[in-house]
């Protein structure tokens, strides 16, 4: 139980971050994303392995890394936490106002950047070669602050379905772009599991 409250946590500040420096219209909204995710990935690591995203707890599923009995109270965590901040981020600013993507372009970035996160959450926080390592926290948290700066305005920027739920919840996205976020996002973690799995020795 203590590893479902960790990935509700972690998943919840994530969320609740996001949804207030997105209104908050600043340009330091992706910094203050990423470093959130980096800080409670620090916070959580050693408890749940942070996952804090559906897709990476189904990309380190795949990689032999998390038990098949956790899969499905993971998701229901970080569901529940991001449904939980989206109501909270709905109450302190009032709905906002969906935003236009088009969907192909944000299918193909939303699984390349799932797929990029995934992967370094495997090579950094799984892999025997960086076992140990300090650094692996930053290394997460900048992935995600990447692809919010270079893709942001492409599909929103969420490759976490748990992001995508809140983000619609907020208001922020169509129901229809949280679908690509789950589809997308799912089939970037579960490509990056085969990747890691295919190409690094363990």
């Amino acid at each position: 139980m203590k590893k479902y409250i960790v990935e509700f946590i972690g998943t919840f500040f994530l969320v609740f971050t996001i949804g207030n420096a997105v209104h908050s219209g600043s340009a330091l909204a992706p910094l203050a994303i990423g470093a959130a995710l980096a800080v409670m990935i620090f916070a959580g690591g050693h408890i749940s392995g942070a996952h804090f995203n559906p897709a990476v707890t189904l990309a380190v599923w795949l990689r032999g890394k998390c038990p098949a009995k956790d899969v499905l109270p993971y998701w229901i965590a970080q569901f529940a936490a991001g449904l939980v901040a989206a109501l909270l981020v709905f109450k302190l600013h009032g709905h906002a106002t969906p935003a236009v993507h088009g969907l192909r372009a944000s299918a193909v970035v939303e699984f390349l950047f799932t797929f990029a996160l995934a992967w370094v959450v495997l090579q950094t926080a799984t892999a025997k070669g960086t076992a140990g390592n300090s650094f692996y926290g930053l290394a997460i948290g900048f992935t995600v602050l990447a692809g919010a700066v270079s893709v942001g305005e492409i599909s929103g920027g969420a490759f976490n379905p748990a992001v995508g739920l809140g983000v619609f919840t907020m208001g922020f996205e169509s129901f229809k772009q949280l679908c690509v976020y789950i589809g997308a996002d799912l089939a970037g973690g579960a490509a990056a599991a085969l990747a890691f799995k295919s190409l690094t020795e363990d």
